[in-house]
């Protein structure tokens, strides 16, 4: 190859790269740059092009670079696939605020690289001001952990189904444990990530409520000091595997505790929070605005919950 033809390659690739970053190409500074005029520039720009209209065959991303008048220079426009719209964008960032799930500095990071990546070009300045007196007021949570890190270890020793061994701190003592676990599943339920996990040792489960429990044990992933992913692979047969979204349906506040069926009446004006609240609830009878419900709830959370609701729920049947 000439060196021509090697500088011309090298030139295009670094001015594809650039516009794959979000940057901004003015031709008079590339022409600098690279000491030839701005015709060819414009003629590598023209080349880019035709490459993209090519590539989105195999892709199926019409991306294409454009002149942004405003900014006086080209940028790339990612195809709409690649994108999210106005409402969408926004309404990711207030599911995420209102979540309180990270700490405040992982919080702003999540939310600037997602509206730079996700978001139209145009929108960007708005939805920015849109969130950014509610990250102003982002109240972090207690712990103040970074644990995304942790999060995503679990996540591959579940996929590969591999024993962690984990150094806990209990909240009712402060105490930390060791725990060797069989990792099932990462759920998320009022404001915390948490891990289900199986526990063999018999001493550790003798404590428990009910030591043969079919159901995991819950943990905080925010209280996990140490993780270690075992070498040690496990072995749970597909008929007994962790089914993680009807587990979801019947924890309520992520509290360990047996199965139980609740039936109770509900004199309150508004019974579909109710089921949406309890994934699992039927309405058995309604009789002058008072339902019969019946629900099938894992754990001692769902003790807190019925508490909460005052003279609304009366009535309770649990077995």
């Amino acid at each position: 190859m000439s060196d021509f033809k090697r500088d011309k390659a090298r030139r295009v690739l670094e001015i594809y790269t650039k516009l794959l970053n979000g940057k901004l190409i003015h031709k008079q500074e590339e022409a600098l740059k690279y000491g030839i005029d701005e015709k060819s520039i414009q003629r590598d720009i023209d080349d880019i092009r035709r490459f993209l209209e090519t590539d989105v065959g195999y892709t199926g991303y019409p991306d294409t670079v454009i002149y942004d008048r405003a900014a006086k220079g080209y940028r790339m426009e990612q195809g709409s696939r690649l994108k999210l719209s106005n409402s969408e964008i926004l309404a990711l960032c207030k599911i995420l605020l209102d979540s309180r799930a990270f700490p405040k500095a992982e919080m702003s990071d999540l939310l600037g690289r997602l509206v730079s990546c996700c978001t139209p070009h145009d929108s960007q300045k708005l939805v920015r001001e849109l969130i950014g007196n509610e990250m102003l007021h982002y109240i972090e949570l207690q712990h103040r952990t970074p644990f995304l890190d942790t999060m995503w270890e679990i996540a591959q020793a579940i996929r590969n189904s591999r024993y962690i061994e984990i150094e806990y701190g209990k909240i009712k003592d402060r105490e930390i444990v060791k725990r060797k676990v069989q990792p099932v599943a990462i759920l998320f339920s009022e404001y915390y990530f948490y891990l289900t996990a199986f526990i063999e040792d018999e001493e550790i489960r003798k404590g428990f409520e009910v030591m043969d429990d079919v159901f995991p044990t819950i943990y905080r992933i925010d209280r996990i000091k140490k993780l270690k992913v075992s070498e040690e692979h496990f072995c749970i047969p597909y008929s007994s595997r962790f089914e993680e979204g009807e587990f979801r349906k019947r924890v309520q506040f992520m509290y360990g505790g047996r199965l139980q069926r609740l039936r109770f009446k509900y004199r309150g004006q508004n019974v579909e929070a109710i089921l949406d609240r309890l994934p699992t609830a039927k309405i058995l009878d309604e009789e002058d605005g008072v339902y019969t419900i019946s629900a099938e709830v894992f754990g001692k959370g769902i003790d807190m919950w019925l508490r909460s609701q005052g003279d609304s729920i009366t009535e309770i049947v649990k077995k």
